[in-house]
């Protein structure tokens, strides 16, 4: 899938091409292959050895029960105009769908689920309260109406121009205000104005910890909101034989344009000459010069700090690194069962993810532990039962099952503490799965620093590449800026998560960073140099 690098030979010449990608995620392969369309020759420069970074899958728990060693489900992956504008299928990437995309057990053992069948979503909601299935249904329609501007809107180079417009158009100026605000809320307070009973909140808030954003946080009901509406409408899909199979697909369509990804090279450094990106150099002496560009597909503070280096930095940027936020920590668990997960609560058998351990009460509580940085003693699990979404995952009539639980940062330090934390997970389990352990023949354990190990760009266990929250999104992602990939330092640019749109599979960041270098290479390149220059003068001072 990929050539194996060769070191350049005594006269030091490296690689020479239009632009260098620093890491193979789907966000850098993203960029590439659009650079790629432009004529560009591009060269992706990986250091694990595969390419894929959180969209990568493997045989973890035991042989032949396939998992995915990051992201496992794709929402928005499926509805990204960005993904869905490359033809992924066209080079083997398939989706597949579990019966019921999502379904939240609450601490009583009953479920709420989500259905791509609107009538038999509405319907079980209204068994926890008459007239919540209703409330539903105008969600569900204003989504049909607003979605395609709204993810135009959310996915696309900030400021969104062309998006925004859209969506004002589809709403018109007094229900854009509505929106606007509804996005802001804490999602407790939308289930609160929306719904009467607990199974309609407690899917929303539960969706809203897939961000890592609280329930009484502001603006959770975005994430909230956004993924209960497309897992009615896209459902929660999987690619097929597992989320390398996404990463394969991208790296064959870059490969047809005459792109290149080179796993098992480290880059060590970003040249920098007169305050200009003009190539890298890897960890065993090698260099690539980039004659139009260098894009990024790293955490931020791994851009600016490690492989730029303070002294490129203004010092106000240097200043607001220091306040950078990560999102917490992640401890994952994969098991290979011998059977299907027997849970007692019925709408959880056929969901392809599923969401246990605590109601709107207990999520609120797992907020405050998280933000006082306690271990949560009721852990709240995201489960995928990736064998119910995808037969190919393990052999027939058994499962794949995959979860994680957010713990804080260096909370579970030694093996004793992650034990103690992956017995907790388990059983919450054991109450609404009674015999699930006899059905474990193997089981895998990545915590913090194993999934740093496994994907150097999950610093410290943190999946979004930086907090979701408020504070740290828009114009204030990673820092306070522009809000664009464009960085201080010319033909350099940020394509990864902790770039505007920030996490999560579908592309935006390492679109905006390849448009963003296509028009700094192009016609009005010098004019859009100065703009930006400008910019960052007026935001990060000039030294």
């Amino acid at each position: 899938m990929s050539a194996a690098y060769t070191a350049p030979g005594p006269s030091g010449a490296g690689d020479r091409v239009d632009a260098v990608v620093v890491g193979a995620g789907h966000n850098g392969l993203v960029a590439a292959n659009l650079l790629a369309d432009a004529g560009w020759e591009v060269l992706v420069l990986e250091a694990t050895d595969t390419p894929g970074g959180a969209t990568r899958s493997a045989d973890l728990a035991a042989p032949g029960w396939r998992t995915d060693l990051g992201s496992a489900f794709h929402p928005l992956g499926a509805a990204s105009p960005v993904l869905r504008g490359l033809e992924l299928e066209r080079y083997g990437l398939r989706w597949s769908h579990a019966p019921q995309p999502l379904a939240h057990v609450l601490p009583d053992d009953r479920a709420a689920v989500i259905s791509r069948d609107l009538d038999a979503t509405a319907s079980g909601l209204d068994a926890f309260a008459p007239g919540d299935g209703d409330a539903w249904r105008r969600l569900a329609a204003q989504w049909q109406q607003l979605r395609d501007p709204l993810l135009g809107a959310l996915l696309g180079p900030f400021p969104p121009v062309r998006g925004g417009l859209r969506l004002l158009r589809a709403t018109g100026s007094p229900d854009l205000l509505r929106l606007v605000r509804r996005l802001l809320l804490p999602a407790l307070r939308f289930g609160v104005e929306e719904f009467r009973g607990e199974g309609a909140r407690a899917l929303v808030a539960g969706n809203a910890m897939h961000a890592d954003v609280p329930p009484t946080g502001s603006g959770s009901t975005a994430f909230g909101w956004l993924l209960s509406m497309l897992a009615q409408d896209v459902g929660f899909p999987v690619p097929v034989g597992g989320s390398g199979s996404l990463a394969a697909a991208l790296v064959a369509r870059l490969e047809a344009r005459g792109g290149r990804v080179e796993t098992g090279r480290p880059v060590a450094e970003v040249l920098v000459e007169r305050g200009v990106a003009v190539g890298v150099a890897d960890g065993a002496g090698g260099s690539v010069r980039a004659r139009r560009a260098v894009l990024a597909d790293v955490p931020a503070p791994v851009l600016y700090r490690d492989l730029v280096g303070c002294g490129h930095l203004p010092s106000r940027l240097r200043a607001d690194l220091d306040r950078f936020q990560w999102d917490h920590a992640v401890l994952k668990v994969d098991w290979a069962l011998s059977g299907p997960v027997p849970w007692t609560a019925r709408g959880a058998r056929d969901a392809g993810t599923v969401h246990v351990g605590a109601d709107t009460t207990g999520l609120v509580d797992l907020g405050a532990d998280l933000a006082a940085g306690r271990v949560p003693e009721a852990p709240y699990l995201i489960l995928g039962q990736l064998t119910t979404a995808d037969p190919t995952r393990s052999p027939c009539g058994t499962e794949s099952l995959w979860s994680y639980t957010r713990v804080p940062h260096d909370a579970l330090r030694g093996p004793g503490e992650v034990d103690a934390h992956v017995a907790r997970m388990e059983a919450v389990l054991a109450r609404h799965a009674p015999g699930f352990a006899d059905l474990v023949v193997g089981r895998a354990v990545s915590g913090p620093d194993e999934l740093q190990h496994q994907n150097p760009g999950l610093v410290r266990g943190a999946l979004m590449a930086g907090t979701a929250s408020p504070h740290q999104q828009l114009v204030f992602r990673p820092t306070p800026g522009l809000g664009r990939p464009d960085t201080v330092i010319d033909r350099l640019f940020l394509s990864g998560a902790s770039a505007h749109p920030g996490g999560a599979v579908h592309g935006g960041p390492g679109a905006a960073a390849a448009r963003a270098a296509l028009a700094r290479g192009g016609r009005l390149g010098p004019a859009y140099a100065a703009a930006i220059r400008a910019g960052h003068r007026v935001v990060h001072g000039s030294g």
